[in-house]
């Protein structure tokens, strides 16, 4: 990556007095925040959702940042994976993929009886992560080039859908938890890991960041339920939801 865009991306990022990302995607959105009930259409898209704003999205081209060599000591990548309890055969989902980053964990951990589903709205990200994976003989994930409303996962067949610093981007958060909720397995798991905005010393802009209770808030008009919330992260939390259980389950 060139050096003088590294450095304008890391101060778009993480320096929270910068007001605009060079790297974030502008996208049209509505104003006005949209109750948490389940819309006949799909409404435009959201600026604000139950009281927090909601984040531009990283475009493609911002990727390096994901990969950056500073990333596992700032965020402590490798616990965050052991805390997923990702089993050999399990089909898990990295849900805003990117180019591949946690992708490649995952692939390793479910193994070759497993299956990774590597969702992004951005083909570009999956075409770099498609590369990547056909050049270190990967062939356990399948990339899905998703919607703002829905990942497009199967109905009832992912053990865990994980989120790193993803959510707080969707500006259909509502629509696009349902759809997730919808392809979780009886009992199968969300995963958010989120900057803690509790935190003044977290040096990410505030609206990159979440509280606990926010990501509690929001969930709360969603089909799961809250299962815990990890705190061993040096900036981030992992927060924790099941699949409500049908009765037919």
């Amino acid at each position: 990556m060139d050096p003088m865009y590294k450095r304008i991306l890391f101060a778009a990022l993480i320096l929270p007095l910068v007001s605009a990302a060079p790297n974030e995607l502008i996208k049209p959105k509505a104003p006005a925040t949209r109750p948490a009930t389940q819309p006949a259409q799909v409404p435009p898209p959201l600026t604000h959702y139950m009281g927090r704003e909601i984040a531009q999205t990283m475009h493609w081209q911002g990727a390096g940042w994901l990969t950056r060599e500073e990333r596992e000591k700032e965020e402590d990548c490798t616990t965050m994976v052991k805390q997923l309890k990702v089993q050999p055969g399990q089909t898990v989902c990295d849900l805003g993929a990117g180019n591949g980053f946690y992708t490649l964990w995952l692939a390793k951990l479910v193994g070759e009886k497993g299956r990774v589903l590597a969702v992004d709205i951005q083909p570009e990200m999956l075409e770099v992560l498609t590369n990547k994976m056909a050049a270190l003989q990967i062939h356990n994930v399948r990339p899905i080039l998703g919607t703002i409303t829905d990942p497009r996962l199967p109905p009832r067949s992912v053990d865990l859908i994980l989120m790193v610093d993803v959510y707080h981007e969707f500006d259909h958060p509502f629509e696009m938890v349902q759809a997730m909720s919808r392809a979780l397995k009886p009992r199968g798991r969300i995963v958010f890991v989120e900057f803690r905005r509790e935190d003044p010393k977290v040096p990410i802009k505030d609206v990159h960041k979440m509280t606990e209770a926010q990501v509690r808030k929001e969930m709360a008009a969603q089909p799961v339920e809250w299962s815990e919330t990890i705190e061993v992260l040096p900036r981030q939390h992992i927060i924790v939801f099941k699949k409500k259980a049908d009765k037919s389950e």
